[in-house]
């Protein structure tokens, strides 16, 4: 409500507007069709949110991605989740064997795939392969081990190495140091943290030398290796080599306050990762955090502004890169800090802030909406050039989203994904002592 003394909160018009009729991935398509002239001949089209694991977020993801595979042949959907792990998943959803909780708790990472809403999404991927002469396949784009551990791509290549050349054989005290500070997930950040810090300065500089030599290794002798085994396998492997180096950049930034070399270095490293999918894939559906996908520096508090992965697939495709950010009103939002980690997972969201995207999105409609940012008439286009701030979480950043941003999608209230309790029942045992804290409403 406004007073005499307070202007009406900025506004879109009604023609800048693109209603959505539902969430509901199994709803009707037609309130989509906006989309056909949004996207034109992107080959990745990037999905983001403003947090992890909303319910409706995953809900705009699938049924987004239901659109762009069934009208315009995008044929695979990547997502901020490892990419050794990822593999599994893509198993599965193309028909493999296995029950979808140990997908779901494996074949993911950072929490990302413990929830029902995301299980349905992989279950209609599933049905899609096994009734389309078309498939989807599944991506991870992130570093594997939640970005903490460098076991899993770290074995990934000692496996392939095996089979590769039998007669290698790699120092072992690689991967003794590396367990040293494994992780089982994302819950037991902070001990990693802590027990790299722990290592000797001579064993963190013998593992990134044996990182560097083993990288050697598998580049050297590129042609020998893809001979003996396939070309996709060695590739596979050296990507997940290639993440795992960067695993232990980021573990050696951190050690020394560097946390802007953390923000640099994974965004450019899984902008690596999309790069590597679309010399497989000729249309991508990419599904991350905002923070990821806008074609901005990364803006977080104390921190100077970082590149960020949409900045540099913005400047490797052009317009090939098609950028869908999201804004919430209220609800229920990814807690941070301490709180999180000690499983009070979610907070409240309050009303956004005035001034913000968010604040004028939530001004412009009650229910769900897109809005085109490339069509906007002067006057909104105004409207949308005098932001300069966005909210993160409950934390709000610098922005400009004419730059960031093609479309927005405004989702007016927001709610807790359901956590899945088979997904559950095959997680670490840290992962399903903070569940069991945390109180669902």
């Amino acid at each position: 409500m406004t007073t005499n003394n307070s202007p009406a909160p900025a506004r879109l018009s009604t023609e800048a507007l693109r209603p959505l009729r539902t969430l509901d991935p199994d709803g009707p398509q037609e309130d989509l069709a906006w989309l056909d002239e949004a996207i034109g001949d992107a080959r990745v089209v990037a999905i983001g949110e403003n947090a992890h694991y909303n319910r409706e977020s995953y809900q705009l993801r699938h049924r987004l991605t239901r659109y762009l595979v069934e009208r315009h042949g995008f044929g695979a959907y990547a997502m901020e989740s490892g990419f050794v792990e990822g593999r599994l998943t893509d198993e599965w959803i193309r028909g493999g064997q296995g029950q979808p909780g140990n997908v779901m708790a494996n074949g993911m990472t950072s929490l990302m795939g413990l929830w029902t809403e995301l299980r349905t999404h992989l279950e209609w991927m599933r049905q899609h392969n096994l009734e389309s002469a078309d498939p989807v396949g599944f991506y991870g784009i992130d570093l594997s081990g939640s970005n903490v551990s460098l076991l899993p791509g770290l074995d990934t290549v000692i496996a392939y190495l095996a089979h590769a050349d039998p007669e290698f054989e790699m120092d072992p005290r690689i991967r003794e140091t590396a367990s040293a500070f494994a992780a089982p997930s994302a819950f037991s950040l902070s001990q990693s943290v802590a027990a790299y810090g722990q290592l000797a300065p001579e064993q963190r500089d013998a593992l990134t030398a044996g990182l560097a030599d083993l990288t050697a290794q598998m580049e050297g002798r590129r042609l020998d290796y893809r001979q003996r085994t396939t070309a996709d396998t060695y590739e596979r492997a050296l990507r997940a080599l290639h993440l795992t180096v960067t695993t232990d950049a980021i573990a050696r930034a951190m050690a020394r306050g560097d946390h802007g070399s953390v923000l640099f270095n994974r965004d450019a490293a899984i902008a690596d990762t999309v790069e590597w999918i679309l010399h497989r894939e000729d249309r991508i559906v990419l599904a991350a955090h905002n923070g990821h996908i806008q074609r901005w520096p990364a803006h977080w508090p104390g921190m100077p502004p970082a590149s960020t992965m949409g900045m540099h697939l913005a400047d490797r495709i052009g317009e090939g890169y098609l950028v869908i950010g999201t804004t919430n009103g209220t609800g229920q939002t990814l807690n941070s800090g301490a709180d999180f980690y000690a499983g009070k997972l979610f907070t409240d969201l309050e009303p956004p802030q005035p001034g913000s995207l968010d604040a004028l999105m939530a001004a412009s409609g009650d229910g769900p909406f897109a809005t085109d940012l490339r069509r906007l008439s002067p006057a909104d286009t105004e409207a949308v050039r005098a932001i300069s701030r966005q909210r993160v979480g409950t934390l709000y950043c610098d922005v400009s989203p004419l730059d960031a941003y093609d479309v927005i999608v405004h989702l007016p209230h927001v709610t807790a994904a359901e956590p899945d309790d088979t997904a559950l029942a095959d997680s670490p045992h840290d992962v399903q002592k903070a569940f069991s804290q945390w109180k669902p409403r």
